[in-house]
């Protein structure tokens, strides 16, 4: 299993701001992780306005280290959607990605996390719900717009299954990643995401070789808010069931730890947790 872990897991002492990505990694590697997962935010070491010159020293960085850099995640999708009714803001959205494919391209990375758009989302209050089949269309010319740049940079998109109330089957998200046609769309599968509305075992054997890059939580059903997401194993996620379902696809590929929000001490725990489910 290779190892990886995502920069929002890393938290200074007094619980601020995510510490240095130089540091982050070290800590990373150190504690026995292969992979390290940079985000794209507004603002932090890695943003839009990010420079060639600045990513290649990371870069250096990393390989300094001894830490792969394989995925790019980003949560700007959230609040700048390629399914926001307002075409000025879709539009923003595909300029959007299309520099983070730009950016992960300077960083040699090969997949880019991809929040396909959304009906609603209970996390965000104020956003008006869409209807579901506009959303869908929405989400399609949108995504067709970016497919240029992942040929330009040859770089994977892995559409995300998150809380955004569309694509809530492993038949839809299937059927939305062939509707491409090009191997350059895939699925960024998220497990504990897909727990309050279905199995991940079942999305994982559907899925199966459109699955790009793997996040792993874990979650208590009964809570059934944010507040259930929880340290590996403590939740409700099968996986035994999941670790199956990934050998039974022949999926070889990066498992990258997402934790949100961050703990001290979580970075250390999710280690422990992934060495046991790479046993299973």
């Amino acid at each position: 299993m290779k190892k990886g872990i995502n920069y929002w897991a890393f938290i200074a002492e007094d619980g601020g701001s995510p510490i240095d990505p130089v540091k982050a990694m070290k800590i990373a590697k150190d504690l026995g992780y292969d992979a390290f997962e940079f985000t794209v935010d507004n603002d932090g070491p890695i943003s839009l306005s990010m420079t060639y010159d600045k990513a290649e020293k990371i870069c250096k960085e990393a390989d300094n280290i001894g830490i792969e850099l394989v995925t790019l995640a980003s949560g700007l999708g959230w609040g700048i959607s390629p399914t926001d009714p307002d075409p000025i803001i879709r539009d923003k959205a595909v300029n959007n990605y299309k520099k983070m494919l730009e950016i992960a391209s300077w960083l040699g990375i090969n997949i880019i996390l991809y929040l396909p758009g959304m009906v609603s989302a209970n996390f965000i209050p104020d956003f008006i719900p869409q209807r579901y089949d506009k959303v869908d269309k929405w989400a399609k010319e949108s995504l067709k717009k970016i497919i240029e740049s992942a040929e330009k940079y040859n770089i994977k998109i892995g559409v995300e299954n998150v809380w955004n109330k569309y694509l809530l089957s492993p038949l839809e998200m299937r059927d939305f990643i062939d509707s491409f046609k090009t191997p350059l769309v895939g699925s960024y599968f998220d497990v504990g995401n897909v727990l309050l509305y279905g199995h991940p075992e079942h999305w994982i054997e559907i899925l199966g070789k459109r699955i790009f890059a793997v996040h792993l939580k874990d979650f208590k059903i009964n809570v059934g808010n944010l507040d259930g997401f929880v340290d590996l194993l403590s939740g409700d996620v099968d996986y035994q069931a999941v670790m199956n379902a990934f050998r039974q696809i022949g999926y070889d590929n990066i498992f990258t730890v997402e934790i949100i929000p961050a703990k001290l001490g979580c970075v250390e725990k999710a280690i422990i947790a992934m060495q046991v489910i790479e046993r299973m």
